[in-house]
């Protein structure tokens, strides 16, 4: 770790993923670019109004933590390897690349999605232009400088092709393993990181489905059947982590948010609890705080947090972003305070205290993973995201 002590601003208290509702304005103007009939400019001007005035209603709900909502983005894990050198747009994607074990994979099949496209790694990997510097530097052009220190940028997972691709995921001939390819990745990661920094940035959060989805028995039983070595692989995952976090800033903030799919109408993808991954997610990779997916039983029960270190902080996703459903606040604050006790029972022991001081809350995952976004308007957004803040404040009071 790169602090001994639990940092828990940020994040706070009351917290979000970071995708958010768009706006139909933009998403015309989007279409518009895409079939030719306006200019990147021009869909900047609509971008910066739709940010400035999901900006106004985070302020207005209490949530500190700000992003732009990923509305300059068409799917969560866009930035990184759409623009890393060695890396190829594939569409249609010949059917074999793609792994039938991945839980989302088999999903799209079932879907029939013919029209899939993915990045495939053609040669080296070279970071030749920042990833999410501009993202971060135009949300400190429509915030105030008091906010700047709270802006969070999200960022894809490294090993989101890796997984989904298999033995198809790189050349042999430009990579002898998978440990030359992602040391290559881990090189792009830390530039990346330390850019932002340098820009100000202090809070980042890793978004990774597929963390999770080595929880579904669905995926072990896949890969074992294919002769792939999960237990090796997820070892291969964390170092990869790692290294792309080495020599990071201590002050930089990083969480990693897992869930289990967040598609259309409410679409999830692979079901399991952390237990599996528990010790290996908590001990083992160097992050500072964990966004966990807990607002339906697919997720299983807080018994894994017993493994959360002193030094680490767990956002609870508690509240769904999938339906507009409001869930009820003494519900939620029971449930942390039993998530609390687990953590407490955990080694080393701690007081319940303690274990209430490592816990936020926030929604299991964000409000559009993909422009579309859920069956969940922005009204009820602006409700879910008041929910958060208000029983944060009914467990921690204003803090």
């Amino acid at each position: 770790m790169s602090a001994s002590t639990l940092k828990l601003n940020p994040p706070f208290r009351a917290e979000h993923i970071g995708s958010l509702k768009r706006p139909l304005k933009l998403l015309q103007k989007r279409k518009e670019l895409d079939d030719g009939k306006c200019t990147v400019e021009e869909l900047r001007v609509v971008e910066d109004e739709a940010i400035r005035t999901i900006v106004q209603m985070q302020r207005e709900v209490g949530i500190k933590s700000i992003t732009d909502g990923e509305f300059r983005r068409h799917m969560f894990y866009d930035g990184v390897f759409d623009n890393l050198e060695g890396m190829k747009h594939v569409q249609p994607v010949p059917p074999e690349m793609f792994m039938d074990y991945v839980p989302d994979v088999a999903a799209f099949k079932k879907l029939d999605f013919k029209g899939a496209d993915t990045y495939i790694c053609v040669s080296k990997l070279k970071r030749t232009k920042p990833f999410y510097v501009p993202q971060y530097e135009a949300l400190k052009a429509l915030t105030t400088p008091e906010e700047h220190k709270n802006i969070k940028i999200t960022m894809a997972a490294p090993e989101w092709f890796h997984l989904r691709h298999g033995e198809y995921a790189y050349p042999k001939d430009v990579y002898n393993n998978d440990e030359e390819y992602f040391a290559d990745i881990a090189t792009a990661y830390q530039a990346e990181i330390q850019d932002l920094y340098a820009a100000g940035c202090r809070n980042i959060q890793i978004d990774d489905p597929l963390l999770a989805y080595f929880c579904a028995e669905s995926m072990i039983k896949g890969m074992e059947e294919r002769g792939v070595d999960h237990e090796a692989l997820l070892d291969t995952y964390i170092r990869a982590y790692n290294n792309c976090l080495k020599n990071r800033p201590a002050d930089m903030n990083v969480g990693l948010h897992l869930c289990r799919g967040n598609f259309r109408n409410g679409m999830h993808f692979s079901e399991g609890g952390y237990d599996r991954i528990a010790i290996k997610l908590f001990k083992e990779i160097n992050v500072d705080c964990y966004y966990l997916e807990y607002d339906t039983p697919r997720a299983g029960t807080f018994e894994p947090l017993k493994h959360l270190p002193p030094n680490k902080a767990v956002v609870l996703g508690l509240i769904s972003t999938k339906f507009p459903t409001l869930e009820d606040v003494d519900d939620l604050v029971k449930r942390i305070h039993n998530a609390a006790n687990i953590i407490a029972s955990g080694e080393p022991k701690r007081s319940v205290e303690a274990a209430l001081n490592q816990i936020c809350i926030s929604p299991q995952c964000g409000f559009a993973s993909h422009s579309e976004g859920n069956l969940v308007d922005e009204d009820a957004m602006r409700a879910k995201l008041a929910l958060v803040t208000r029983t944060a404040k009914a467990v921690w009071g204003d803090n």
